[in-house]
């Protein structure tokens, strides 16, 4: 082995966790490396006399004909293992070193341990889902903080997280310790910003001040201090850290991650349906969640596990929970995300907060100004002089798709007393204004409350014998009755499964959109941005798919509806502002199983780039003819369709631009000679 092969030998390793200077691998996982090489690194750890329980990963030097042989001792079971010692090899001076890291209270520590095994071993998921926790707590934005464990500790402590059996945990306790010791105090975690939970009501607008709020399980009441330091009526509870508060009704109350750490069954359905007592408007309910894999390295105890820290934990599956929650109160649990349900005991908050969710909010550019002629009445003539009144007024039909109430527009009084009753103002301003403006309004509203039906009859939600007013009013204006309403969703909801009618519908969509790509008899694939621009049945097919998994995030990109298969897919990307961004999350939603297979991206040498990324960009982006003149050289370079759905690795890109000598800067393919 001469030093140029060497270096050609690590330049062809696709495995591996890959720095600018070295790669690392673990032993385990040298099969997949050129046979040479394989053969070459256990004959230098024999060479320096080196035996085999004394390294088991290697760190191959990319410019240098050099390695390290790395002993990690516990590198399957610490999620963040120590270095206990390195031997240095240098192959061009034929010399080593030896440093121990044994005695240091400070050692290097390693990270993203699934790029350095084989994806088919059977740790590769359970590390996969380490470093995919430690991305969503945002500590692998500097790098360079991250190496030795002192530094790592401290940053996940300014993070507001704690390692408990190698996992970031953060939740709060409910009950006081009892004879089992149980250490339950300990599961309250300092925090530095809201909780989940709190962040999904501020999202839907009920931490604006119009409602109460109770933490039932507050821990040492982080989230009260940021809520009380807005303004806002908040008050918690907690039996270790706060047990002489008072447990007070509220509209909403939030029992969260507290359910996970009460080892008895019965004191947790005590917690939950006192919590659910205390609210008047409604309940969150928030959970860890874990597989079977992590769960199954812990100490079982009754239904839950024991932590290395002596706490209790209960981890469940999405479903899990889901029928937990609805079996004990007997009320519909609403998937909001991942292990959060919002649970209303008030049911017209309810259907507020369900039709807010499918409805679509009209962005008027501008209204038509009247026209005044001299042959126009006086009434005409008032609502001339008094344009800015009728503009909100004819505003105010056009985001409800009807003529308002007179408790639905704030100066009603003053337009009844200059033109008479809102029909008569209606009439009028239907031949001052465009008709067309307020006919696309009725015919959107018609539809948010079809998919709002139908998500209900989806779910086996409950008719409703109450209702609120506006909906009422809706439901005579759009409907006539509510039985027409409801007849009308559940053909919809049926068509869902009709694949004649999906295929037609996408092709529709298609047509319709700002920017889509149809796969033929297949898919639909679109930029969440037009969700809400789909034909009605296409909404109620992603609708019914996104009631399984929660709302959609920020960090979705794009929908393809599967054609066929009763499949919806979501996809993330690291950048999709980029040229070339590349998919860190893939969300298959299998409707007809009621099951959701999620697909993490996490290393980044195997993260599919997004190629031909104009075909989601309506043309007039700014950056689209930037984007397309890009895509075509790329696809010319690179030999597939510009128009079509191309998927390749990571692998089989880097190596058709090393082959051309190029790299991509910005959305330029500049050379690399």
């Amino acid at each position: 082995m001469n030093e140029e092969l060497f270096k050609q030998l690590v330049s062809q390793i696709n495995l591996g966790k890959h720095l600018p200077d070295a790669v690392y691998l673990h032993r385990d996982a040298f099969s997949a490396l050129p046979k040479n090489l394989s053969q070459f690194i256990p004959a230098v750890a024999k060479a320096v006399n080196l035996d085999e329980d004394s390294w088991n990963l290697v760190k191959l030097f990319k410019k240098e004909f050099r390695l390290s042989l790395l002993h990690y001792p516990n590198f399957y079971n610490d999620s963040y293992p120590s270095l206990r010692q390195s031997l240095n090899v240098d192959l061009t001076k034929l010399s080593h070193k030896i440093t121990s890291y044994e005695e240091t209270e400070n050692p290097p520590i390693l990270h993203r341990k699934e790029t350095m095994i084989l994806p088919e071993s059977g740790y590769y998921e359970h590390f996969v889902s380490i470093t995919q926790e430690g991305e969503n707590a945002g500590l692998y934005e500097n790098s360079r903080l991250i190496g030795f464990k002192n530094s790592w500790e401290n940053l996940i402590e300014r993070h507001g997280y704690e390692l408990v059996d190698g996992r970031l945990f953060r939740s709060s306790s409910v009950q006081q310790i009892n004879d089992s010791g149980i250490d339950r105090h300990k599961t309250a975690i300092v925090r530095h910003e809201l909780s989940a939970p709190m962040k999904s009501l501020v999202k839907h607008g009920y931490l604006e001040g119009s409602y109460s709020i109770f933490d039932y399980g507050c821990g040492r009441g982080d989230d009260l201090r940021e809520l009380e330091a807005h303004g806002l009526d908040a008050l918690g509870w907690d039996p270790n850290f706060q047990p002489d508060n008072d447990k007070v009704n509220s509209d909403i109350v939030n029992l969260g991650f507290v359910l996970n750490v009460i080892e008895d069954q019965d004191e947790r359905l005590e917690a939950l349906l006192g919590a659910w007592e205390l609210s008047d408007k409604f309940l969150v309910v928030s959970v860890m969640l874990a597989n079977e894999n992590y769960i199954a390295q812990f100490k079982p105890y009754k239904d839950g596990v024991i932590t290395s820290r002596n706490t209790f934990q209960k981890y469940y599956a999405q479903s899990e929970i889901k029928n937990y929650i609805e079996r004990s109160l007997q009320e519909e649990a609403i998937t909001v995300a991942p292990g959060i349900f919002y649970v209303f005991k008030d049911k017209i908050e309810e259907q507020l907060y369900l039709q807010s969710k499918y409805k679509r909010h009209h962005k008027w550019q501008q209204l038509t100004s009247p026209e005044p002629v001299e042959s126009k009445d006086k009434a005409k003539l008032l609502i001339t002089q008094n344009q800015e009144l009728f503009n909100e007024f004819w505003n105010v039909c056009l985001e409800l798709g009807r003529i308002p109430a007179n408790d639905e527009f704030e100066q009603s009084d003053k337009v009844r007393e200059l033109i008479g009753s809102h029909k008569k103002v209606f009439t009028l301003l239907q031949e001052l204004f465009d008709t067309k403006e307020f006919e696309q309004a009725e015919k959107n509203r018609k539809e948010d409350l079809l998919l709002y039906f139908a998500m209900g009859l989806f779910e086996k939600r409950k008719p409703y014998t109450q209702q609120p007013e506006s909906l009422k009013r809706d439901i005579k204006a759009l409907f006539t009755d509510y039985k027409t309403a409801i007849n009308l969703a559940a053909e919809l909801l049926f068509a869902i499964a009709d694949t004649k009618q999906i295929n037609k519908q996408c092709e529709k969509a298609h047509s319709q959109l700002a920017a889509s790509l149809l796969n033929e008899g297949h898919s639909l694939i679109f930029h969440r941005d037009y969700i809400d621009d789909l034909p009605l049945l296409l909404r109620v097919y992603v609708g019914a798919g996104l009631q399984m998994y929660g709302e959609l995030d920020d960090n979705i990109d794009l929908i393809k509806i599967h054609i066929t298969s009763g499949k919806l897919t979501l996809t993330a990307y690291d950048d999709f502002e980029k040229s070339v961004p590349f998919l860190v999350e893939r969300i298959k939603i299998k409707m007809a199983d009621q099951d959701i297979d999620f697909f993490d991206y996490v290393v980044e040498e195997r993260r599919p780039p997004l190629l031909n990324k104009h075909l989601y960009m309506p043309e007039e982006h700014e950056k689209y003819g930037k984007q397309l003149s890009f895509d075509k050289r790329l696809a010319k370079l690179m030999d597939y369709e510009e128009n079509e759905e191309t998927q390749m690795s990571k692998v089989e890109f880097e190596v058709l631009l090393n082959k051309h000598s190029k790299q991509i800067k910005n959305f330029v393919l500049a050379s690399t000679i």
